[in-house]
């Protein structure tokens, strides 16, 4: 069900979605978290369908403050709607569009619709502040998360988040290795146990999850690692491949078609290894699971980026 409130306040948006809910015979329980999705109009779907997919996962309310990138002569409106039962997977979805001089206090729309005594998660599914932990948004967020794929300069955005982490920031160009950085732990994991002496990652045009795993691989190698993101490809994006060199050969993990990576290592067989594109629903769930801050992506972003060579 989605009811619109138009021209309305938070004040009235918290009080209404009570009244929805009584009237419906559902409560709000077992809601484990609030997440805020700050995004821009024309651009909330996708995010609040992915927010919808993880709830399954993590029962939660879904707050979107939608404020538009320029002025649109509109001043001093909030227009809003709420979503539940169906509309709004296992959550309560509450989405704000805010403008003019309403849109300047993003906190003070959200404050009042927070679920009491739950964490809360901040969400940036496009552009978002130079500093997400001082945005007025990530003030009142234990996590925060960014994607910097999404951003105009990939690279330059790794390079930025850098600069300006702190305990709590997440980035989903960190949460796309996962399945790459299981792999490779557990291949190293196995005999013969020789030192691995250089690294090389190379991966689709400006991807930035390969500079984050070449850092990785740099910290804890501690061996030359070589970063490629300039290869070009017209269906997918994502990590291509990684070669870790032994003396005694090359260990070779190279994805072969979008949803597949084969493995080569020196005298055994090659195996073809499942390792699927993650989608935004797959990194949310992964990234709510965990809402302390994770201290292996502060040191990779902090202490990794720094140290890794790019091959232009």
């Amino acid at each position: 069900m989605i009811v619109e409130f138009p021209n309305t306040t938070s004040a009235k948006v918290a009080k209404e979605l009570v009244k929805i809910r009584e009237e419906g015979g559902a409560v709000a329980l077992g809601r484990v978290l609030t997440l805020l999705i700050a995004t821009h109009p024309g651009e909330e779907e996708e995010a609040i369908s992915a927010a919808n997919e993880a709830s399954r996962e993590h029962p939660m309310r879904v707050i979107v403050v939608s404020i538009p990138e320029e002025s649109t002569g509109i001043t001093n409106r909030l227009d809003a709607e709420v979503r539940v039962g169906g509309d709004a997977g296992a959550s309560d979805v509450i989405v704000l569009r805010a403008y003019g001089d309403v849109a300047s206090d993003p906190q003070g729309l959200v404050m009042g619709l927070l679920l009491p005594d739950a964490p809360v998660v901040a969400w940036w599914p496009g552009k978002a502040p130079a500093i997400v932990s001082q945005s007025s948004l990530g003030q009142i967020s234990q996590c925060r998360i960014t994607d910097a794929a999404t951003q105009i300069d990939p690279i330059a955005t790794i390079e930025a988040l850098a600069k300006t982490y702190s305990p709590g920031d997440a980035d989903f160009a960190w949460t796309r290795l996962t399945l790459w950085r299981t792999q490779l732990a557990a291949v190293l994991d196995q005999p013969p146990y020789e030192p691995i002496i250089e690294a090389h990652v190379t991966s689709t045009l400006d991807f930035p999850s390969a500079k984050l795993l070449a850092a990785w691989l740099q910290l804890q190698l501690k061996v030359p690692v070589s970063c490629d993101h300039g290869h070009k490809s017209s269906t997918w994006q994502g990590i291509l491949g990684v070669r870790l060199v032994r003396a005694s050969g090359e260990i070779q993990l190279q994805r072969v078609e979008p949803g597949i990576a084969r493995l080569s290592q020196p005298n055994q067989p090659t195996h073809d290894i499942s390792m699927p594109l993650r989608n935004l629903r797959d990194c949310l769930s992964e990234e709510l699971r965990r809402l302390d801050p994770d201290t292996v992506y502060g040191r990779v972003i902090q202490e990794g980026i720094p140290l890794v060579s790019v091959k232009a």
